[in-house]
């Protein structure tokens, strides 16, 4: 691919846009990714992990073919990869998966060691397994392997796993329409191979100097024309360019040159803060200094005042004076972790709080619902110098219905609110082309209506586009559900986007809900609801959720194709007690009318970073779905609590599939959500727990 080529591809690609990301949220972790994307050499893989939540996201050059990976920290043990490979010698593009997992911890006379597959789903043709040690000594890393499948090359030894089952001896070359896990072929083969490389990192430069052994013979690019490899040895020098950053060039198998551009961001870390605004309390304002509609008498109207500047909400207040007890119902506009929302929310209460209050209890209302209610006493009549709520003696427990509410925020009504900014679509991994893009000018729109119903909507106008480029039709046997999105993002290019109304809240402490009905996304309109009970302090929560929608015209206007279907899901949510993982199943009747289940599993850190996995099986078999076999993906969502030097709760968020198909396709905004939705606010967000939690 020409050097301009790939520039010019770049700028498309997630890495792309990832990169920007990472150099704006300031990495400082070193990437160390192999051009495979995994952590490793050149080509081969070490033994070797990246610091716990590291994401790396790395562009590997070469004649013969083009690599852009996408590879994940899972946990301090599991490193999960996606691949995206072009080969330039014949047309063909490449997706896949890898998995590895550390054995064992490096100590001083053992080595660490791992064990990884590659191309555990895809189409095979990367299909290797392994088990690697990797030891340092000094300055340098030594790496030696074991490898099955490709990484076996001509075979150097019999496959130890034949004394086992002699079903080991046959290996399956191919999954045919890929996306199936070729659990047939692990580990599987007449002979295995050897593969090692060494690593020397010097001491006053940011420059590593790597040499590796591969055995790799490439039979499958020689079956299509490609280059036999003159030699297994390939070395390569990778420059620590920034934090975070690292570029390498590489000579291989002593014919070809490679260059890498691989860029890693640690997601665990929690971002710098912004300096705190110089803050003046309303107490300091004189009558006149004060809006109109603000009584200085009023702890309310003051609280209200100050808390609306601070980034938060006041939603109700109601004082008990003789039992010396106040409740305040808040909301957070600002703060990316809700424990810094209500510590300032509880500094201001202790400000403007009668001077007979205790205690108080603050309800934590997130997206409309009221989670759970945090009890503590005042600050001021504690003993000793003031501590940040989570370290104060505060109790977490249900919300109680109150018999009468003081005070209450009437929010602004029939007032219309917009908001104009640039966004972009992005369409990865089309078999035909890498990466299909749209920029757009978006105007949103917001409407409080009475009975805490919102009116939302939003419309796109078209900047720039190569949508229009694309040649590939749908080949779907099934309702083209989702398969045709590239009509709409032609034929409806500048259009409307969304526009609904929309209603949550509690029917009781337990029990959330929510309730719409509208142009609810491009390709669809209709009404819907969900439900979703989760017990106090259970890790446990259950869901139902339905839809009745109808297909949206390409061109994005009020008209409806004939299409119509309804949706419906029962669902489980799980919070795991480690690593801060949640898993959810979602189970029912999606787009294309199949039946089926959908299991994600995401990873959510403090710092409001949140990355998962879905895959989703039906009862379409693998040949109706078509490539790909079922619907699979990843989901990142980034915080930009910070980027621009101010606190948000904004975030960038994205959803990616190696192949758009029909099968297992829900409404991803209103399939249950709920769960989602209220996930920082979660009980466990406001435990000594939380704040004590380490990588």
């Amino acid at each position: 691919m020409p050097f301009f080529s790939f520039l010019e591809f770049l700028k498309l690609t997630v890495v792309y846009r990832l990169f920007v990301l990472f150099l704006l949220c300031a990495a400082t972790v070193n990437s160390v990714a192999s051009d495979y994307g995994s952590r490793g050499l050149i080509d081969i893989p070490s033994a070797r992990m990246s610091a716990d939540g590291t994401l790396t996201t790395t562009a590997a050059i070469q004649s013969s073919n083009s690599a852009y990976s996408l590879t994940y920290q899972a946990t301090p043990w599991l490193e999960g990869t996606f691949r995206y490979t072009g080969f330039n010698d014949f047309f063909f593009y490449d997706r896949n998966y890898e998995v590895k997992f550390k054995l064992f911890s490096e100590t001083e006379l053992r080595p660490q060691v791992a064990v990884g597959i590659r191309d555990f789903v895809g189409t095979g043709v990367f299909g290797s397994e392994y088990v690697v040690a990797s030891k340092a000594i000094n300055n340098f890393d030594f790496t030696v392997g074991m490898g099955w499948g490709r990484l076996a090359g001509k075979g150097d030894a019999s496959n130890p796993m034949t004394r086992l089952s002699d079903s080991f001896e046959v290996r399956d070359q191919n999954t045919g329409l890929g996306g199936k896990v070729a659990k047939d072929s692990f580990f599987s083969g007449e002979q295995v191979g050897f593969f090692g490389g060494a690593t020397y990192s010097f001491k006053t430069l940011p420059l590593t100097a790597m040499l590796e052994y591969n055995p790799d013979q490439y039979k499958w690019e020689q079956s299509l024309g490609g280059a036999k490899p003159k030699s297994p040895i390939s070395a390569a020098v990778k420059w620590d360019a920034a934090p975070g950053i690292s570029l390498t060039l590489s000579r291989q198998h002593g014919q070809e040159w490679g260059a890498e551009v691989s860029v890693a961001l640690d997601t665990f870390s929690r971002p710098t803060k912004p300096p705190r605004r110089q803050f003046r309390s309303s107490l300091e304002f004189s009558a006149d200094e004060l809006p109109q509609g603000i009584d200085p008498n009023s702890w309310y109207d003051s609280l209200l005042f100050d808390a609306e500047r601070s980034g938060l909400l006041l939603v109700e207040g109601t004082v008990d004076r003789r039992a010396q007890h106040a409740t305040l119902v808040m909301g957070n506009t600002e703060y990316a972790v809700w424990s810094d929302a209500v510590d300032n929310m509880t500094t201001l209460a202790d400000l403007h709080l009668p001077a007979t209050i205790d205690n108080f209890t603050i309800v934590v209302e997130e997206e409309g619902h009221r989670l759970h209610s945090l009890v503590m006493r005042r600050p001021s009549s504690n003993y000793g110098p003031k501590r940040p709520v989570l370290r104060q003696k505060m109790r977490v427990e249900p919300v109680k219905p109150q018999a009468v509410v003081q005070h209450k925020t009437d929010f602004n009504q029939k007032k219309i609110f917009f908001d104009v900014n640039l966004g972009n679509r992005l369409q990865l991994f089309d078999p035909d082309d890498p990466a299909r893009y749209q920029l757009y000018a978006d105007v949103g729109i917001s409407l409080a209506l009475p009975k805490s119903w919102v009116l939302s909507g939003a419309y796109g106008f078209d900047i720039t586009n190569n949508f229009g480029a694309s040649t590939r039709k749908s080949d779907s046997v099934l309702p083209r559900v989702r398969s045709n999105v590239v009509r709409y993002l032609t034929e409806g290019e500048t259009g409307l986007d969304s526009l609904y109304l929309q209603k949550r809240g509690n029917l009781r402490n337990d029990i959330y809900y929510r309730a719409y009905g509208g142009v609810l996304e491009t390709m669809y309109s209709g009404v819907g609801a969900e439900v979703l009970y989760q017990p106090f302090k259970s890790s446990l929560a259950f869901g139902l959720s339905a839809n009745s929608v109808r297909q949206r015209d390409y061109d994005k206007s009020f008209k409806h194709l004939d299409y119509k279907t309804t949706t419906g899901f029962a669902s489980v949510y799980w919070a795991s007690p480690f690593y801060n993982f949640d898993a959810a199943f979602h189970a029912g009747r999606y787009l294309a009318k199949d039946i089926g289940g959908t299991l994600e599993v995401r990873r959510t850190f403090r710092n409001g970073w949140m990355v998962g996995l879905w895959a989703t099986i039906t009862d379409v078999s693998s040949e109706d779905f078509g490539e790909g076999s079922f619907d699979k993906g990843m989901f990142f969502k980034i915080p930009l609590d910070g980027l621009f030097g101010v606190g948000s709760r904004s975030n960038y968020s994205m959803r990616m599939r190696p192949i758009q198909r029909d099968g297992g396709q829900r409404l991803e905004d209103f399939s249950g959500s709920i769960w989602w939705d209220t996930r920082n606010a979660r009980y466990d967000a406001f435990t000594n727990k939380a704040v004590r939690s380490g990588r």
